[in-house]
């Protein structure tokens, strides 16, 4: 069953979690991190988005990110996926 759309909300932060499938690893080296946070900072510069922190764990990520334009978020988070 499909989620249901998000509220839209720009100009507060929100919390967002990003998981591996079935919980898996997604991260296996050093250079995996660094090319996420590379396709993030891109992402987010291109759609609009303030990345105020990020905690990399090897099968999730946490972001706290203001979007600063409507769907800004879910268009960051699916280039970066």
């Amino acid at each position: 069953m499909a989620r249901l759309p998000r509220f839209p909300i720009t100009g507060l932060p929100l919390h967002v979690v990003q998981r591996g499938n079935d919980r898996r690893a997604c991260f296996f080296t050093e250079r995996d991190y660094v090319c996420y946070l590379r396709a993030l900072r891109e992402a987010a510069a291109h759609y609009d988005v303030l990345v105020h922190a990020y905690v990399l764990m090897t099968n999730h990520v946490h972001l706290l990110l203001t979007p600063q334009a409507m769907g800004a978020v879910s268009r960051t988070m699916q280039s970066v996926g």
